[in-house]
């Protein structure tokens, strides 16, 4: 067994890489997810009750026009969720190829339907709708020369992992965040029956909507963390880590570095997909565009460094903080040359996409049922259908972006090892001629 094989089976058995004030941070984040948690389950409950009363008396919400719309698409992206994710494992070549143009479409539908309900919000969103389709089958003919190198990393990443550990995993986050959603829509049907009586209606759906992006975020970083851990002990060391006994020290051990990374990810991914948005519209175009453009990259690659997903696989294997983890890995890429690999890889692109069409369907199964029961809902469930779907969808695929995070960082950190093929470094060289 190498020197390096060791040292990573040290580290990941004794957990005794922190610092005092990383674990400090840690156990903040940790205690305030569970407040938050508790806080919400509170809020919940208290709008479920007063909603129930209000209905009694007044009769200005029918719930069973708002609920049923609602708790199908929930089933729907659960269903789609769990089958899309044994079809990636299945076949990652069918996958790629099919969501790439399926995502586009189904964002098209749903602009229809919007601009069909014909409310100020609806229309004003099927046409940002509308424009995203569009945004979304430019960039697949953009990017469409890299989907060989997509299907050989995201197979390759995913071989030799057990397939039924995989899809239990799966199910079983999708179960919870099934369950999760049927709960929170129960608390924003309350809110919404109590619309007439208090001025905070939208304050508490917004805080539920909130907690369902950090919860479902969360979850799906727990899946991250455990199967990239596993995934990276293969790959550094040919053994097969149990995924239960992995999901447990995630459980135990890593709450408060993945309520972190839940928060940042995202906001960091959403930044910088900003920055590469303006850049592509035209950031030369003058002085004062480039100079706003420079800004906005540089600032991107800072928060980048500072937060990014292959960090989660360092927290796993290594117990570091989210933020340390983040920067030593990014440092990693740095300093053999992968980022550019990592910047143009499309398995983010591959699951964003996939969360887009698992959101379209669910919001085209809430808003269609809501226009035949009662048109006036219709908006508003398309909307919640739309965010159900895309974080239920994510949350599925947490395992094969995890395998390929896992990837990415086992052979940056030994390059040399025999558990790697020649899929990277003919990339590099493909990359690196195209340059000349």
């Amino acid at each position: 067994m190498s020197t390096w094989c060791f040292l990573v089976q040290a580290q990941d058995s004794s957990f005794l890489n922190q610092t005092l004030t990383g674990n400090i941070v840690r156990k903040i984040f940790k205690i305030l997810f569970y407040l938050h948690l508790l806080i919400i389950s509170l809020l919940v409950i208290i709008l479920t009750i007063y909603g129930l009363i209000t209905t009694s008396q007044t009769h200005n919400f029918h719930p069973m026009k708002w609920y049923p719309p609602l708790f199908i698409s929930i089933a729907c992206a659960g269903v789609f969720g769990f089958t899309w994710q044994w079809i990636t494992l299945k076949n990652p070549k069918k996958a790629l190829s099919a969501i790439f143009w399926l995502s586009p479409l189904l964002t098209c539908a749903m602009a229809i339907m919007l601009v069909y309900i014909e409310s100020p919000i609806s229309l004003i969103i099927g046409i940002i709708a509308l424009v995203s389709s569009l945004i979304q089958s430019l960039y697949s003919c953009w990017v469409s020369h890299r989907y060989e190198y997509a299907n050989k990393i995201l197979s390759t990443s995913i071989a030799d992992f057990p397939f039924k550990s995989m899809m239990i995993l799966t199910f079983s986050s999708i179960l919870i965040g099934i369950l999760y959603c049927f709960f929170l829509v129960i608390g924003i049907g309350g809110a919404k029956a109590i619309e007439n009586k208090t001025k905070l209606t939208s304050l508490f759906i917004m805080v539920i909507l909130l907690s369902l992006g950090w919860t479902m975020q969360f979850l799906k970083n727990v899946i991250q963390v455990t199967i990239s851990r596993v995934k990276y002990m293969n790959l550094g060391c040919g053994v097969m880590m149990d995924p239960s006994v992995a999901l447990n020290d995630t459980l135990k051990y890593f709450i408060g570095s993945v309520s972190i990374g839940s928060i940042l990810v995202p906001f960091i991914s959403t930044f910088r997909g900003f920055a590469r948005s303006i850049k592509i519209a035209g950031g030369d175009s003058d002085e004062f565009m480039f100079s706003c453009v420079s800004c906005y990259m540089g600032i991107a690659s800072i928060l980048v460094s500072c937060g990014n997903r292959f960090g989660f696989v360092h927290v796993g294997v290594y117990n570091k903080g989210f933020v340390q983890a983040s920067c030593d890995t990014w440092d990693i890429f740095n300093r053999v040359g992968l980022v550019q690999l990592i910047d143009l890889d499309l398995t983010g692109s591959f699951c964003f996409f996939s969360g887009v069409a698992g959101g379209a369907i669910s919001s085209l199964v809430s808003g269609i049922w809501s226009i035949v029961l009662d048109k006036n809902y219709a908006t508003e469930l398309s909307i919640y259908g739309f965010l159900i779907g895309y974080f239920m969808v994510r949350l599925a695929l947490a395992c094969p972006q995890a395998c390929v995070s896992a990837y990415y960082v086992a052979y940056a950190e030994n390059p040399q090892s025999t558990h790697f093929d020649s899929t990277i470094p003919m990339r590099l060289e493909q990359l690196q001629r195209s340059q000349v």
